[in-house]
């Protein structure tokens, strides 16, 4: 059973809720980096970041539905309805929606999470409005016809071949499966070639329905941008589609709940003739909202968030051992993962593992010196700054944020809460999560000699 997020509870008079309600939740030097909400009446929510010195604008809409809402007859579905709300609407085709934003030279796509799904357009900030006219136009009037369906399915099963092809990419979906087992945050956002074979043009008609209301839906816009013409054309693209029926309607809350992780210790093995073996150890982290995650993130970064961390100098530069391996931390409404990952020769397999454990295990009994955790915080204020040098990280960050926390922080917000994490809080959390027995996931052609001593790597 899927972890939803109830309707808002507060309350206001009926006369309130019928108008739009603007607020400024960050308040930029000179109008640069302001960032506005509106709620209009039917619980759409609109966030927009205003920097007036580029030429560019980057609209997306944020939708609260992801592979984690689905059941297992659903699986693949969130992703299956993002490749087909480009397939036409009423008044567009597919031909007409690709072209009109190539007509222009703006870019467009989408892409499917566990606990979202976004649509997004950047263009030059003069042709925004037929950016906005576009992707209200897919998000609100989809037709979803059944010969649409048929011929993404396609598409949809070649995209599924091409991640099983990657074991780099495919050993995290093996990563989350053996951490959640089987429910939705252990299933692959993709969905199987089973489940994709089996959803109906009906099924995701429903599916779409339920999940695509205005009280779901976030629209983020960043760049050179007017908010208020922004919310005036927006509104007018979901009045004009009928979206808007229900003036007291209110947001939908972010999401909330409690899940238990599998018990530690699993190891899962899938054996696959590659050249290399992919491995991921690692544990339960922490949940998105946990105030922890500053100190966490600057603990992943002095593990294995660049050329002069731990793994990356232990594994790579002293051994030469692997030539990719890093640390990494994944956090959901509810609970999170850390992981280390590393593609090495199978025959170094047992090398690369002790190495990552005994850095783990030695990171959380002594912690972190002092010089590696400045290091760390350091790189990691520079590459959040670097990281939102344009438009359409400006509106991913507005757009989760008020998705997935209901609030906004700027950038000086952030890179404070980062500066203000000390060692004492590093090596805290690193008891916490770095304590805990991992469990392991391997993609490679190992040997049974090779694969009997896997459960030696999470003893």
């Amino acid at each position: 059973m899927t972890s939803r997020g109830s309707k808002a509870t507060a309350r206001t008079s009926s006369e309130a809720r019928a108008v739009a309600r603007t607020q400024t939740l960050i308040k930029g030097e000179n109008g640069i980096g302001t960032v506005r909400r509106t709620t209009l009446p039917g619980g759409l929510r609109i966030v927009t970041e205003t920097l007036p010195s580029v030429r560019s604008a980057t609209f997306g809409i944020w939708a609260h539905v992801g592979s984690r809402d689905e059941t297992p007859a659903l699986g693949g579905a969130t992703h299956y309805l993002e490749h087909l709300l480009f397939k036409g609407t009423a008044t567009r085709s597919a031909l007409d929606i690709s072209a009109a934003i190539d007509a222009v030279g703006g870019e467009m796509n989408a892409f499917t999470a566990k606990e979202y799904t976004c649509y997004y357009a950047r263009v030059l900030d003069t042709d925004l409005p037929l950016a906005i006219d576009v992707v209200c136009d897919m998000l609100t009037s989809s037709v979803i016809r059944e010969e649409d369906v048929d011929v993404e399915r396609g598409a949809i099963l070649e995209e599924i071949a091409m991640t099983e092809d990657d074991p780099g990419d495919c050993v995290h979906d093996l990563f989350a499966h053996t951490m959640f087992g089987d429910n939705p945050l252990g299933r692959p956002v993709l969905g199987t070639v089973d489940t994709v074979n089996a959803l109906t043009a009906d099924r995701i008609r429903r599916f779409y329905k339920k999940h695509y209301d205005p009280t779901h839906l976030v629209v983020a816009c960043a760049g050179n941008v007017d908010h208020n013409k922004v919310v005036r054309q927006v509104r007018a693209a979901f009045e004009k589609a009928g979206a808007l029926k229900d003036p007291q309607a209110l947001p939908i809350a972010p999401r909330g709940g409690r899940r238990a992780l599998r018990t530690a210790g699993r190891v899962e093995l899938l054996g696959r003739k590659t050249e290399q073996a992919h491995i991921v150890l690692g544990m339960p982290g922490l949940a998105r909202t946990d105030e922890r995650r500053w100190a966490l993130g600057v603990l992943n970064t002095a593990l294995g968030g660049g050329m002069s961390s731990r793994l990356f100098q232990e594994v790579r530069e002293k051994r030469g051992l692997a030539y990719s391996v890093y640390s990494y931390t994944s956090g959901f409404a509810d609970c999170g993962l850390f992981g280390v990952y590393a593609g090495c020769r199978p025959s170094q397999v047992h090398d690369v593992l002790k190495i990552c454990r005994d850095e783990l295990d030695q990171v959380a009994e002594h912690g972190l010196p002092d010089d590696e955790i400045e290091r760390a915080i350091g790189q990691l204020r520079g590459s959040t700054v670097l990281g939102l040098e344009d438009t359409g990280a400006l509106m991913n960050r507005i757009g989760k944020s008020e998705l997935c926390w209901g609030e906004q922080m700027s950038v000086d917000d952030m890179l404070s809460r980062i500066a203000s994490v000390t060692p004492d809080d590093v090596r805290s959390v690193a008891r916490d999560i770095l304590g805990r027995r991992p469990s392991l996931s391997v993609i490679g052609p190992l040997k049974d000699k090779q694969a009997s001593r896997l459960h030696e790597a999470v003893a």
